[in-house]
């Protein structure tokens, strides 16, 4: 008898979008883009876009309209009243809002670091609109202070809102980790051919400690396969870089994980640090990856103290069981206890906080800049090493990038 298919989650409004390009259409199209005006796109942009026409945002197949925008803002939903918490829009100055036309077509770029045009896509434009930046900050990020990355990020780009589908003719220039860089269709062929029924997909912008292994393995045992997935776009300065972070999860899969059971890939989207909302924007990306669970941990997708510990777990008592087809997995944070010998979490921890073994992101990030390793209880051996070594590269790119600066500033 022949095994039967693997039944897979459904995408976030029943059908995986793509759009992109190929064959003679790509050929038609890269041709036809070199006459249209150009609107250059922001790291953000450049990830949204991608994003959309590979299906990791489905339903979106284009950048969201007037009415989209603010039904997102207001409702935390499309118009037709599909879950959707966050704005993916397309923002350019007013000067050259006014140049373009609604129903043109408009060639997408991204400029690269040498400075050159790198071509992405097209945008058929539907409609150009003007947008209030501080309630987009206050219903988005709970908060209008510049001091939050999503905010400032917010009010340094343009004022006009371009709206319309796109078509991707190019990937991003730079193209990190193609070996990991698995499309949602991809990554639910490689569930399938695995026989994963179930897959909880674990989100992070951060290398792995302890309390992630503990959580990840906790998850592993009620599903069939991890989908690690780090995000690797674009994310504050002070954030460790991707490849450092990668490396730390190539060194803990290989020696305290079942190889059979783990498939790791990047999440090439931007980090909007939009804390709950994003919570739930990165629960239906990981849907429609394939995805049958989502891990939130405490705090998911926050930075510094604009949002209550838990408010990411709270957020989904805001929807009906039936409007998000993932099912999320809320954990608390987790911790090494001297007493107990191994990683807790208060729900099973009865011992007093002093000992617990606790270190804050800029602790971590301190001994390592300071070249010291984290302790065997916050973090394995292998991946301490990785990330010490690491940020000691990055200190002596930082060097040389000065140096270099001071030198090209210098009077000849």
């Amino acid at each position: 008898m022949m095994a039967a298919a693997i039944r897979q989650i459904t995408p976030h409004g029943g059908v995986l979008v793509d759009r992109v390009l190929r064959g003679v259409v790509r050929e038609a199209a890269l041709e036809r883009a070199q006459s249209l005006s150009k609107v250059y796109l922001s790291p953000m942009a450049v990830s949204d876009l991608e994003m959309i026409a590979v299906g990791a945002f489905s339903p979106l197949t284009g950048f969201m309209d007037k009415l989209t925008y603010q039904t997102v803002l207001e409702d935390m939903r499309l118009p037709n009243g599909l879950a959707w918490t966050v704005p993916v829009t397309l923002a350019v100055t007013r000067e050259q809002a006014d140049t373009l036309h609604e129903g043109q077509e408009i060639a997408l770029v991204e400029r690269t670091a040498e400075g050159a045009d790198h071509l992405m896509g097209i945008l058929e434009l539907a409609e150009k609109f003007g947008y209030d930046k501080e309630l987009e900050a206050a219903k988005v990020y709970q908060t209008t202070e510049t001091a939050h990355p999503g905010v400032a990020r917010l009010y340094g780009q343009g004022d006009i809102l371009l709206a319309g589908q796109v078509f991707l003719l190019n990937r991003p220039s730079v193209l990190e980790f193609p070996e990991l860089r698995h499309d949602p269709a991809q990554a639910r062929r490689l569930f399938a051919a695995n026989g994963w029924r179930r897959i909880v997909a674990f989100q992070t912008r951060n290398p792995i400690h302890r309390a992630h292994e503990y959580i990840q393995k906790v998850a592993l045992e009620i599903v069939d396969g991890l989908f690690l997935h780090p995000l690797v776009g674009e994310t504050k300065g002070d954030d460790i870089p991707a490849d450092v972070r990668i490396e730390s999860y190539q060194a803990i899969l290989r020696d305290y994980y079942p190889p059979e059971r783990v498939l790791l890939g990047v999440y090439p989207a931007a980090m909007r640090y939009a804390g709950p909302r994003e919570a739930i924007f990165h629960a239906i990306a990981r849907q429609n990856y394939g995805c049958t669970h989502f891990i939130v941990g405490r705090d998911h997708a926050g930075v510094g103290r604009y949002y209550g510990t838990y408010d990411a777990h709270y957020i989904f008592d805001e929807f009906l069981p039936h409007e998000l087809a993932i099912t999320p997995l809320f954990f608390e944070h987790a911790f090494f206890c001297t007493q107990c010998g191994t990683i807790v979490s208060p729900k099973i921890c009865p011992h007093d906080k002093k000992y617990h073994i606790v270190l804050s992101g800029s602790q971590v990030r301190q001994m390592l800049e300071a070249g010291q390793q984290l302790p065997p209880e916050f973090t394995r051996p292998e991946v301490s090493k990785v990330l010490v070594e690491g940020m000691a590269r990055k200190r002596e790119e930082e060097f040389r990038k000065e140096e270099a600066k001071k030198a090209s500033a210098a009077p000849a």
